[in-house]
């Protein structure tokens, strides 16, 4: 499809409300990760209805791989990511992803809000029960275990970044401070470096197939660049009782929205 026919197909106001929400879902998902929670379903409800689900998540990834990268070096600039997590973890994800989105194609596009809903609550609910977790740094594994671990983590959370994506960021983050003892800021950078090696994987897919609206997906990069540099800067600043805040408000909002989604769908 020729680029300018992609904007052909939506109006002004609808670009607008895409590149506002790209900004944003830049910001969230430089502190806590889950900008995609905000980003996906901004394009699921305004592109056109005949869209493939393919396609969608091929466009949300030429944003999301945009500002990760920015949000990913400002991470890196300032906190050290250790090499026996950040190998296997981005490794791993990487093979994940690349899988998932080969399988992407096969998931109907009204599953998506449903199933990323459970997902969310899920984490939101852990999360609270344990108002304690990720204020500290303590990691709980070294060597072999660190290793495995983190090549776990990695490769679970890739194939559903691959698959769908929304909330990948956040995943990470709880699974590291869960499974491995990690601060939420410390976690956080790890986060990044991963999810950057999944939006690569999964969009090359994506681009050899055809499914990306490269000029909708720049515009909407732009965006999402200028907020993750913002939020990883602030993050930084204010440390891990911060991006625990966050998160929750988030988690929150987020499962409000795609509640609404759902029972949509089912009515």
């Amino acid at each position: 499809m020729p680029l300018l026919d992609e904007l052909l197909q939506i109006s002004v106001l609808t670009l607008i409300f895409l590149v506002g929400a790209a900004f944003l879902a830049g910001w969230v998902d430089a502190v806590v990760g889950g900008g995609g929670l905000i980003q996906l379903p901004a394009l699921l409800t305004s592109l056109p209805a005949d869209t493939s689900t393919a396609t969608v998540l091929g466009t949300n990834k030429v944003a999301s791989a945009a500002g990760t990268a920015v949000s990913s070096w400002t991470y890196v600039r300032r906190i050290t990511p250790i090499a026996a997590t950040a190998l296997p973890l981005v490794l791993c994800a990487l093979l994940g992803s690349a899988a998932g989105a080969g399988l992407a194609s096969f998931i109907p596009r009204p599953w998506l809000s449903p199933i990323v809903l459970v997902a969310l609550l899920a984490v939101g609910v852990y999360t609270l029960l344990r108002p304690a977790m990720g204020l500290v740094h303590d990691p709980r594994h070294r060597g072999q275990a660190q290793v495995l671990r983190s090549g776990g983590i990695g490769g679970v959370i890739g194939v559903y970044d691959g698959i769908l994506g929304p909330g990948t960021g956040s995943f990470f983050i709880i699974a590291m401070v869960a499974l491995l003892g990690y601060g939420f800021l410390e976690a956080s950078v790890h986060a990044k470096l991963a999810n950057l090696t999944t939006n690569i994987g999964s969009l090359l897919v994506f681009g050899l197939q055809g499914e990306v609206w490269w000029l909708l997906g720049a515009l909407m990069a732009c965006a999402n660049v200028l907020g993750g540099f913002l939020g990883a800067r602030l993050a930084i600043r204010l440390g891990s009782r911060f991006v625990r805040i966050v998160f929750l408000v988030v988690i929150g909002a987020l499962a409000i929205r795609l509640s609404l989604d759902t029972v949509a769908l089912l009515t």
